[in-house]
């Protein structure tokens, strides 16, 4: 029965109460905006799930081998300077026994990796993964690089600030990547797959090293600036291959046939993905991550892991060679160690 704007219903009526009359919100149904259309329409759920692993399966060949490449360079060049400390480095640029100036060479990059972190995600969003990823690579292969041509400890300090600034864009610019092609549930163990590669970069950095510093005297030059060299160089070439292996986000991605990219985007629209969209930078999103507890305590608890995980990439060489151990074996030694 109805008597203006309102519908009264008979108790004895069989028509259930609408959701409204019931008094219950409903949460907002995804918008699908262009959604692709489904190039497994017809199929069994069988059949979806079998396409959905080999997808997968795809992806995670593509992806996730080179990534992990990238950021085993990137940890590998960040703290090598703690075997290259016993191999000369304090010595030959005078900083001698004074700990506080090599600790200042040591924090130094994570300032500027730390403030540039934020920007360079902005600036992955405006270029392609293709050219942004290789092009930082490209960068700070050339500062660690310059970083073993040093004569001071000013040098040092500038090439370490300039080292941190160019390897900022790595770390949370993979971390954005993997989100525009995964779904929530999946994201995690690839993100901690592509975070393993640190562990990986400790176990045979000190192997590397020990090698490297055979050609001490080598153009008039110390061990210590023969592993930035060389390490360097290694890493400045693979990010000129990088430029043909990293991919770019699903809608542009060229290894995707018609029928994978819809499915890629398929399933990142109904994980009410944004990121499928390609959506737009607003600084409104900036200051909500800002302004989001989450945020902060996630910067905690990360803290907390770094901390533990920088002071013993850094610092175990020089503890090993405390212990009464020559150069070459504490930084050998760090391989079992690590």
């Amino acid at each position: 029965m109805k008597e203006g704007n309102v519908e009264y219903i008979d108790a004895e009526s069989d028509r259930a109460p609408s959701d409204n009359e019931k008094g219950i919100v409903l949460a907002p149904k995804a918008s699908f905006g262009s959604l692709p259309a489904d190039p497994d329409a017809g199929l069994g759920e069988a059949e979806k799930a079998q396409i959905d692993r080999k997808l997968k399966w795809m992806l995670d060949l593509k992806l996730i081998p080179w990534l992990c490449l990238l950021y085993l360079c990137s940890f590998l060049d960040r703290t090598n300077i703690g075997n290259a400390k016993l191999d000369g480095l304090t010595t030959d640029l005078g900083i001698g026994t004074n700990a506080g100036l090599y600790n200042a060479a040591l924090s130094i990059f994570f300032v500027s990796y730390a403030l540039f972190e934020p920007v360079t995600n902005i600036l992955l969003k405006r270029l392609r993964p293709s050219i942004f990823l290789p092009a930082i690579m490209i960068l700070w292969g050339i500062v660690m690089t310059t970083m073993g041509l040093c004569t001071n400890a000013g040098g040092l300090m500038a090439a370490r600030f300039f080292l941190g600034l160019a390897e900022a864009g790595l770390f949370p610019g993979v971390a954005y990547y993997l989100s525009c092609w995964y779904k929530r549930c999946e994201f995690g163990i690839r993100a901690a797959i592509f975070f393993s590669a640190a562990a990986v970069a400790g176990s045979f950095g000190g192997l590397l090293a020990a090698a490297i510093n055979l050609m001490a005297g080598v153009g008039g030059k110390g061990g210590w600036a023969w592993i930035f060299i060389l390490e360097g160089l290694v890493t400045f070439l693979i990010g000129i291959v990088s430029f043909w292996m990293v991919h770019d986000f699903p809608d542009d991605a060229k290894f995707l046939s018609p029928n994978d990219r819809a499915r890629v985007i398929r399933r990142l629209k109904f994980d009410n993905q944004s990121s499928a969209e390609h959506e737009e930078f607003k600084m409104e999103y900036f200051w909500a991550a800002v302004k989001d507890w989450k945020t902060w305590n996630g910067a905690v608890i990360y803290m907390g892991a770094d901390g533990a995980l920088y002071a013993f990439s850094l610092f175990l060489p020089t503890i090993i060679a405390d212990l009464g151990y020559t150069a070459t074996t504490a930084v050998s030694r760090t391989i079992l160690e690590s």
